[in-house]
């Protein structure tokens, strides 16, 4: 699959400025710059990404064969879309100075009825032809495809079928199109391109980004008006609320397909999912324990770290690469710790959780260093830093360098990683500890707005706490780190060997024991072990 991932994150990060004398917006350019066999651009209504795709039509077409040139068949839902597409690829023709005749009508023969098509053919020997959405006129032709509007055509399924086929020689195809529902085949195609399913390159264009980059600048230009952000606003605030329902708007200019709900990953995966027989182990603070000095909440936290945590550590396979992925909480919710163990045959198994409920942050970053101290060939720490877990992603980054990565959460990073955490449950490839209160986390994993996150809503856990989806989010980020490319963390990778390893990683009884004379108060935070 492309890593077209990289793209949208630099597309997110550093918008191209608006200039007046340029053709194209920086995402029409983008999209006529990625050179991938198989593309798809999920995007806001009258963006101009079909003017784009005519642009590098006429390029594509009026290009000798031996330089690249091939033909293009343009697939619209109507003849309107047809007629204006092609009027398009001739004006960029004269732009680009590429020598090319006049727009002719075809008649072309679809199911015994003549229809009605167009066609600009270049010096080059090649054409830009429009095509009707039967499949069949696919058949025997060679050339890139454009299925414009895609999400909208009633036999999309077979006509990508056809066009598919056509990439067996060296054609490519592209995709365009606003969303149309969330189980419409163009959104899977673009799931499970995020996924690692498929090979698309995947573009994503809001109305925000469009405008960011000048599209409504453009407009003004076009219309020879005076632009200001002012009018800018304005324009946006009416487009939104002239849309029939909030869903509406979303879905025409937020590229988020309606008509979602339910879990994003059903409970039959996240059962079978949910198959080994290993421990959840929990720590919550008294209100003693955080009334306590620092020195006697460092003492007994990593006495409960000792016994409960340390034996687990300790029966790692230390051949195997581990990850770390980690929720954070300090009030109400929980702090979920979620190693994973990489197995020989690629698949992730989470060996042990720890939980924390009402932990002070120093104690937290105590929990998290005594682990990740631990961990055989560590190879990836992600760690939420939404909100004051920044703090925590903060001081590991200081003692971990470049291996942690600070995640903030947001719909965006839903978005592009959600789907293959998703596909791992699907293709069998994760596996976790038994324990209804995981299975329950993975369940508050919703679609929101065509968007999957976590669900605002609370549930009860075993223990008669209140729980946000808190686990889920650590093995989601725990899965995330174990797929980065380990070279990545070569330096950092912690390879235990023999008694000197053990003495390194989990210290002697003396070592362990360090805090012992210090005062002690009956402040003990609850361990359980499960």
């Amino acid at each position: 699959m492309t890593d077209q991932s990289n793209v949208n994150k630099v597309t997110e990060a550093v918008l191209v400025k608006f200039d007046k004398d340029e053709l194209l917006l920086g995402y029409q350019k983008r999209w006529i710059a990625d050179d991938s066999v198989l593309k798809i651009a999920e995007k806001s209504r009258r963006t101009g990404l079909t003017f784009a795709e005519a642009a590098d039509s006429a390029l594509t077409a009026g290009t000798a064969k031996g330089e690249g040139g091939t033909n293009v068949f343009y697939v619209g839902s109507n003849k309107e879309m047809a007629r204006e597409f092609i009027d398009a690829v001739a004006l960029w023709a004269k732009i680009f100075d590429k020598a090319a005749g006049e727009v002719q009508e075809d008649i072309l023969n679809d199911e015994d009825k003549d229809i009605l098509t167009f066609v600009i053919y270049f010096e080059s020997g090649f054409k830009v032809q429009a095509l009707s959405s039967n499949p069949s006129n696919l058949r025997g032709m060679q050339g890139t495809v454009i299925i414009d509007e895609a999400a909208f055509h009633e036999r999309l399924a077979e006509v990508l079928k056809a066009a598919l086929a056509l990439t067996m020689w060296g054609s490519k195809v592209r995709l365009i199109s606003t969303h149309n529902g969330i189980d419409n085949l163009f959104n899977q195609l673009i799931q499970d391109s995020r996924a690692g399913k498929k090979r698309y390159s995947v573009h994503t264009i809001t109305l925000d980004h469009a405008c960011a980059e000048g599209l409504y600048q453009r407009i003004c230009q076009v219309t020879k008006q005076e632009w200001t952000q002012e009018k800018e606003d304005e324009w946006k605030a009416n487009l939104l609320k002239d849309t029939a329902t909030e869903e509406d708007a979303l879905e025409e200019y937020y590229c988020v397909p309606k008509n979602g709900g339910g879990a994003y990953i059903s409970r039959s995966y996240r059962e079978r999912a949910a198959c080994l027989d290993v421990p959840v182990v929990r720590f919550t603070g008294s209100a003693a324990f955080n009334l306590a000095g620092e020195g006697e909440r460092m003492r007994e936290m990593q006495e409960w770290l000792v016994e409960n945590v340390g034996p687990l550590l300790q029966s790692l396979p230390n051949n195997l690469r581990h990850a770390l992925g980690e929720d954070f909480a300090r009030n109400g919710d929980l702090t979920v710790f979620a190693p994973m163990t990489i197995q020989d045959d690629t698949k992730r198994t989470v060996p042990f959780l720890v939980e924390l409920k009402n932990v002070p942050y120093k104690q937290q970053e105590q929990s998290l260093y005594y682990i990740c101290d631990r961990l055989p060939r560590r190879d990836g720490i992600k760690l939420d830093a939404t909100g004051n877990g920044n703090y925590l992603a903060e001081q590991a980054q200081y003692r971990y360098g470049e291996e942690v990565e600070k995640v903030m959460l947001s719909v965006a990073y839903y978005r592009e990683h959600m789907p293959s955490f998703k596909a791992a449950f699907e293709d069998d490839e994760i596996q976790l500890p038994k324990y209804e209160d995981v299975i329950t986390d993975l369940g508050q994993i919703k679609i929101y707005r065509g968007v999957p996150g976590v669900d605002k809503t609370r549930t009860k856990g075993s223990d008669g706490n209140k729980r946000h989806g808190d686990s889920a989010i650590a093995i989601f980020l725990a899965y995330l780190a174990s797929k980065e490319d380990i070279t990545r963390y070569e330096l950092h990778t912690i390879k235990p060997d023999g008694e000197e390893a053990q003495r390194r990683f989990f210290g002697s009884a003396k070592e362990n024991n360090r805090f012992d004379d210090m005062p002690r108060h009956d402040m003990r935070g609850k361990g359980i072990t499960l």
